[in-house]
Formats: C-alpha cells, sequence, structure tokens
C-alpha cells in the first residue's frame, strides 16, 4: 500500500503574510487560493494550506521540518541571515546563531510569522554519523 501525506493545515493569523513567508524565504511559486486556504504547494503534491486563525483564538505553534539540498539550504541559510531573523541549531533554541551538523549534514531552526517552528535539514535524522 503506498500511503503519502497530502496536505496540512497552517495556523496562522495573516495567511497571506505566513505563506508568502515561506515561499519567498524556500523560493517557490506563489500560494494559490484554495477555498478559505492559501495553498504552497510542496514536492510529492504536498501542500501546506494556510488558514486565518480568529485573533481571540491562540494559535499552536506546530514544528515543520523540511528536508533541502546541500544548495537550497545554504540559498535558505542566507536568506535567514540577511533578514537578521533568529535562528538556532537546535529545537530548544539554546544554540542561537548557529547551525548544527546532525548527521553528517547541516540543520538549522527558525520561527515563521505565526509562531511555528520550521526546520531545514540537508540529511534525514538517523542517517549518518554526527
Amino acid at each position: 500500500m503506498a500511503i503519502a501525506l497530502n496536505h496540512t493545515i497552517v495556523a496562522a493569523r495573516d495567511k497571506h503574510e505566513s505563506a508568502r513567508f515561506l515561499t519567498e524565504l524556500f523560493g517557490l511559486p506563489d500560494a494559490v487560493p484554495m477555498g478559505h486556504f492559501l495553498a504552497v504547494t510542496l514536492d510529492h503534491g504536498l501542500s501546506l494550506d494556510y488558514a486565518d486563525v480568529a485573533a481571540d483564538e491562540p494559535i499552536h505553534p506546530q514544528h515543520y521540518a523540511f528536508l533541502v539540498s546541500e544548495d537550497d539550504f545554504d540559498a535558505i541559510y542566507a536568506k535567514i541571515t540577511d533578514r537578521k531573523l533568529p535562528h538556532w541549531a537546535d529545537p530548544r533554541a539554546a544554540r542561537p546563531g548557529e547551525i548544527n551538523r546532525n548527521d553528517g549534514g547541516r540543520g538549522v531552526y527558525f520561527r515563521d510569522p505565526g509562531g511555528h517552528f520550521l526546520e531545514i535539514i540537508t540529511r534525514p535524522y538517523g542517517s549518518g554519523a554526527g
């Protein structure tokens, strides 16, 4: 049986701002309206469907990890540093301004405008030395 994640909903205070943040940082096509969502499509057809949350409703921060190539890591990390975005080598934010070298790759954590933790990694966890 082949099972693939098709989409997930990402809560945002401003779905346009959050979707634009991701598409600009990652060099992706613009988000596409889909009903009351803004869909950002990634490889293999997975989409992140951004939805506005009312001001009186809490956003429960989630974690979204993206496996990227070495070249894409360089390009995204350059945008993170150019924009002076706070970033960390670890999920507890104890190593600010650093990247990690887990499993022989590179990784970094940062937040999107909705407060979600985003992570870019060049090697899947458990795939190598480090």
